[in-house]
């Protein structure tokens, strides 16, 4: 006991922490009276044809959802609102800090509000960052820095493990990009190993005032810390001159990179320029976790995404599928899905396969479902890490490197409406994190959803069968392709014995709610 108490008490010192008093800080909101900028103007007379309607225009491959960000950015005259739960120090997200920068310069207001999951040793950076006159930066539920992060994950248990997981970027309250997307080489197909499979749908008309109101609730709550009070000490000029200069350099050298030569030469650059996307209208729904949630009970559910979206799987009539790369149904969510099935309902699944997932203990959590699901007749696919040149190709540009990842996350119902956002169906993303996405009623881009799902699937996926044995004992068959041939594999493909048997119990962890 002796030797136990000074470690538990050190423990606890470390883990000891504060965070600054924001009293002080200004509260903003977003600017709505924007008719009269490029964007209001170029968009005005199809927003006008279609009253009360939103236009959408799906991102699928990571280079235009670049460039979509990066035109509009270059487009904007009064403000940038952007939202991220990862924001990385690499290409991508140099590049990216770079077409706010160049905003601020010619004087739009630019708000950039970042989960600090992922700022880690960049205080510096996000501060000098704020010091523009003209950008503020704010952390979003962030760790204290007088304490360790690892000991707060501990000590501050059920706070800063519950995180915004929110994407949105908006452009003077007239066009709005959502979806999956964080900010980093690997979901804009600038990986050289991996890339993540993701999918962001630009929005303009009656629903982009409300993601505006969406955005303010989150910038003006008491998760969010501006950057400079997070850091503390000044910035010194010769340090913030050094920085920028730094930065200016990398990004010249990019002058010839495929993401800066596609703002002049793709049709979507030249299209958003000129006023001429062709944009599908419909209604549209914005649904997301309020801000509140992060310090809710996880019982209390009124400030849940999950109310607003429940009703769509409910009233499902002919077929339901799911394309969620973190996949954890839990009991009810088996029960409920294969009940669609028992009236009528198909239902599909795509999430991601073990060799496929980048977070291991979460396919721990979802294997345990999976004969669930197929005794109840839920079509299950598993999508395949390494693809092909031609497969890549034949996806229809979904799937832009030879090792990709799932991490889109789309529902389409019935056909007729399509779900896009940042919601996972996980215990994590349902209950503890903040999630937003956009409900689109169009025929055209639920045909178009569903008629991809089921023509890429025999390539791209694992299909998942139940299957019995000479004993009368269930067991599961995965088939797909694999080095350009059909196979069938028996357990859970390019997976070795002790990786299985080491998920399996990660899987026996009570600990599902927190995956």
């Amino acid at each position: 006991m002796k030797t136990v108490l000074p470690f538990v008490v050190l423990t606890i010192c470390l883990g000891c922490s504060s965070l600054p008093d924001i009293s002080d800080r200004t509260v903003s909101y977003a600017f709505l009276d924007t008719a009269d900028t490029v964007l209001g103007r170029g968009f005005a007379e199809e927003v006008r044809a279609h009253p009360g309607e939103t236009g959408v225009y799906p991102l699928v491959r990571g280079l235009d959802a670049f460039v979509a960000r990066a035109v509009l950015a270059r487009l904007a005259e009064r403000s940038i609102d952007a939202q991220y739960y990862l924001y990385h120090d690499d290409l991508v997200g140099n590049l990216f800090t770079a077409e706010l920068v160049r905003a601020a310069d010619r004087g739009v207001r630019v708000r950039l509000l970042v989960d600090d999951m992922s700022v880690g040793d960049r205080d510096l950076g996000a501060a000098i960052l704020a010091s523009h006159p003209n950008i503020e930066v704010r952390l979003f539920n962030p760790f204290a820095r007088d304490g360790s992060k690892l000991l707060q994950f501990i000590t501050r248990f059920g706070s800063v493990t519950r995180r915004m997981h929110c994407k949105s970027f908006i452009v003077d309250s007239q066009a709005a990009i959502l979806g999956g997307r964080n900010i980093g080489d690997e979901y804009f197909e600038a990986g050289d190993n991996l890339a993540f499979t993701d999918l962001d749908v630009m929005v303009i008309g009656s629903v982009v005032p409300k993601v505006s109101g969406f955005y303010d609730l989150y910038w003006n709550s008491d998760f969010a810390y501006p950057a400079e009070a997070i850091r503390g000490a000044p910035i010194v000029p010769k340090e913030a001159a050094a920085a920028r200069r730094e930065h200016l350099e990398f990004v010249r050298a990019q002058e010839g990179s495929s993401y800066l030569k596609a703002l002049s030469e793709s049709h979507l650059a030249n299209a958003l320029r000129a006023g001429s996307l062709e944009f599908d209208f419909g209604a549209a729904d914005l649904v997301y976790d309020r801000p509140e949630k992060l310090k809710d009970d996880a019982d209390d559910e009124e400030h849940h995404l999950s109310k607003k979206i429940a009703p769509y799987f409910e009233e499902v009539e002919r077929e339901l599928l799911i394309i969620s790369p973190y996949f954890i149904p839990g009991d009810g969510g088996v029960e409920f899905l294969t009940g669609l099935v028992s009236r009528g309902v198909r239902v599909a699944v795509l999430t991601n396969s073990l060799e496929g997932n980048d977070v291991g203990i979460v396919h721990a959590g979802y294997a345990k479902y999976r004969e669930g699901l197929l005794r109840g007749g839920v079509e299950l696919y598993e999508m395949r890490k390494v693809l092909s040149k031609t497969e890549r190709k034949a996806s229809g540009g979904a799937f832009g490197s030879s090792h990709s990842s799932l991490h889109a996350k789309a529902f389409c119902f019935d056909r007729k409406k399509v779900f896009i956002g940042s919601l996972n169906l996980d215990p994590r993303a349902v209950i503890q994190n903040a999630e937003v996405g956009v409900v689109i009623e169009s025929e055209k881009l639920g045909e178009g959803f569903a008629d991809w799902f089921d023509g890429n699937m025999e390539q791209l996926a694992y299909r998942l069968t139940l299957k019995t044995n000479y004993y009368g004992s269930k067991y599961i068959e995965w088939r797909g392709i694999s080095e350009g041939k059909p196979r069938t594999f028996y357990a859970d493909p390019h997976s070795s014995f002790l990786k299985r048997f080491g998920l399996a119990l990660l899987g026996l962890l009570p600990i599902e709610d927190q995956l």
